[in-house]
């Protein structure tokens, strides 16, 4: 796994009436705080990739729908440099998704359905001077292709 990546198995309490699940509490050991939380909604087949950030880790949480998490190790003095990661998560997989400052990452909507994805960064946005560094989705210079693995 890519130095600094962290993955929580998140606990669904369901019942009748539906289901409760904490997505990041600040008592868990993988907390590293929050400055904001958005939410973005995605397509089926929509590819949203790839960026880094230099000040801000990311954690994600996809409470609806099916995501194709991809994360790139591009830094040069990191014991994982130029490793590839996937996780699949949502509905089938709820799972918390620490990405750390510096690494290349994406993610693709995958199934028939909509998802939602839920981001707590750790910097606030700045609009005036945007902490996000972008490749295309097709970058050469990213080892990796979103088409789906027949095995």
């Amino acid at each position: 796994m890519i130095d600094g990546i962290i993955v929580k198995q998140l606990k669904r309490h369901a019942d009748e009436r539906g289901y409760l699940m904490e997505m990041l509490r600040e008592d868990w050991p993988e907390f590293g705080g929050f400055a904001q939380t958005y939410i973005s909604m995605n397509y089926p087949g929509v590819i949203r990739a790839w960026h880094y950030h230099k000040l801000q880790d990311d954690y994600w949480v996809v409470p609806k729908g099916m995501v194709k998490a991809v994360v790139y190790d591009a830094r040069k003095d990191s014991p994982t440099y130029g490793e590839v990661n996937e996780f699949f998560m949502g509905d089938n997989n709820p799972i918390l998704l620490k990405i750390p400052v510096g690494t290349m990452h994406g993610y693709k909507t995958v199934g028939t359905e909509p998802s939602l994805l839920i981001n707590f960064p750790t910097k606030l946005y700045n609009r005036e001077e945007p902490d996000e560094y972008r490749a295309t989705y097709d970058s050469p210079d990213i080892p990796y292709d979103w088409e789906i693995k027949i095995t």
